[in-house]
């Protein structure tokens, strides 16, 4: 039995769902990065399920740059998220929309 592009597919999609509803159902901002991540893991999976099948390497490129972005993403995410955990004491989002000035 073979794998085919259509099982990767499915395979992101499910990821991509995860992700999502994750993203919309989660208040802590750690978690949320993280549902984040997974959705960002879900297309690069579709990039190289696509590039796969279509014998290219354009998709392993964009690959390499969603994976750029997503390590600066990762750097600037992390350390807003470590400042204001430091000055709050919480990782909620709900009480981080409070913050002004």
């Amino acid at each position: 039995m073979t794998v085919t592009a259509g099982w990767y597919f499915t395979l992101a999609f499910v990821l991509f769902g995860i992700g999502s509803i994750g993203l919309l159902i989660r208040r802590n901002a750690l978690v949320m990065f993280m549902c984040i991540e997974l959705m960002l893991n879900a297309v690069n999976l579709t990039f190289i399920a696509a590039g796969r099948e279509l014998h290219d390497l354009t998709g392993q490129l964009s690959v390499f740059f969603v994976l750029v972005v997503a390590a600066a993403e990762v750097v600037v995410g992390l350390a807003i998220i470590v400042a204001v955990f430091r000055t709050r004491r919480t990782a909620s989002v709900d009480e981080l929309h409070e913050l002004k000035g």
